[in-house]
């Protein structure tokens, strides 16, 4: 260690190390007020540290056979902290949460298996939904760290399949809603702003995050279209790129939604006369802020137990629009590209149901054909 004098009258003590990823000789300094015996201690006891800390961030990049599960959701959470939107964040967070508490936290990376990893999702009991759902997240975590070279071999994980969801194929009907449905859904809404919510996320296909994000520049009545560039995080508060990369998108306004469109306008702006508040945003509340969504949410799923018998969450408007557009043949690809879904199973699974319903029914018609 040696030490250099600065124009300020501090001192900056520095060491060298050799990089194991290089070979080559690096440097590493720390800034103290004066050059004593005491200071050249501290000095000495903190570069190492640095060193330590330095050495350790490249020896985890290594595939390491001594590295435990705990640390590999450290190391993955300090990755997503950066890489994603703070609501995925959180939901990965509590998930990697569960998956430590199922399979042992000190648990060595290198020694999970099939056999392991399935047993001990199953004995916690849950339904082949959740089961399902854990699993995913379990493989994504799992993957990055081979990405990453934390991780040398993660063939195993192709041996643990989904479970088979009977339950989720029952209530495939129950994830949107049939277009008399929606009406009877829509009449009862008695509260201007989270009908026009609504309609708004039925006829664009729009999450709700997104809707709610609006601004009017977002909105171009002239090319006919809608702008998603962002969304809003409910969770914190805070406006977030699109959830995926092409979420960010364009909607075309049809006839229909271009008037709903032209409707909202009018009421924020009759709004901002009213109550004068100012704001850019194209749907908003009496203080000319960002729509409730866990009001808009309780909302919905209150009008709807009532009209409906079922409670239906903010997803399922979204899910309608795929149906809707399902039912009037516009095609999968189309779809898929307007609500902004890169690979999503419900919009495949909404999709097909209808389109088989639709051939149901036309083999019904055919059957009272007669030709001769």
């Amino acid at each position: 260690m040696w030490s250099e004098d600065l124009p300020n009258g501090k001192v900056r003590f520095v060491e060298r190390y050799t990089d194991p990823m290089t070979g080559k000789q690096k440097k590493i300094s720390v800034v103290l007020d004066k050059n004593t015996a005491t200071t050249r201690k501290q000095a000495q006891a903190a570069l190492a540290d640095k060193i330590s800390d330095r050495l350790g961030d490249l020896s985890a990049q290594t595939k390491n056979a001594d590295l435990r599960l705990s640390d590999l959701v450290d190391l993955y959470r300090k990755s997503q902290s950066i890489t994603v939107a703070k609501s995925t964040y959180s939901r990965n967070y509590h998930a990697a949460n569960t998956i430590m508490q199922l399979l042992g936290k000190s648990t060595l990376v290198s020694q999970l298996n099939a056999a392991y990893v399935k047993d001990r999702f199953l004995a916690h009991g849950d339904s082949a939904g959740t089961f399902n759902e854990r699993l995913t997240r379990f493989k994504a975590l799992i993957r990055w760290g081979y990405e990453n070279e934390y991780i040398e071999d993660i063939r195993y994980l192709d041996k643990i399949k989904p479970l088979n969801d009977k339950e989720k194929k029952e209530k495939l009907q129950n994830k949107f809603l049939e277009p008399e449905e929606l009406k009877i859904l829509l009449d009862a809404m008695t509260v201007i702003k989270w009908r026009y919510l609504s309609e708004l996320t039925v006829l664009s296909g729009m999450r709700c995050g997104e809707a709610i994000a609006l601004h009017m520049s977002d909105v171009d009545f002239k090319k006919k279209t809608i702008f998603i560039t962002k969304t809003y995080d409910a969770v914190n508060k805070v406006i977030t790129p699109p959830k995926t990369a092409c979420s960010n998108r364009e909607v075309y306004m049809q006839p229909e939604l271009r008037d709903l469109c032209k409707k909202i306008r009018k009421y924020t702006l009759a709004g901002k006369l009213k109550y004068g508040y100012h704001t850019d945003l194209f749907l908003c509340d009496a203080n000319g802020e960002h729509l409730d969504y866990y009001a808009y949410n309780k909302y919905l799923g209150e009008v709807s137990m009532r009209t409906l018998g079922r409670k239906i969450t903010t997803h399922v408007m979204r899910h309608t629009h795929v149906s809707l557009m399902a039912g009037a043949g516009v095609p999968l690809d189309t779809i898929t590209r307007r609500v902004g879904h890169e690979n999503s199973d419900v919009t495949r699974d909404v999709y097909l149901h209808i389109t088989e319903r639709q051939k149901e029914r036309e083999r019904e018609q055919l059957d009272t054909v007669n030709i001769l």
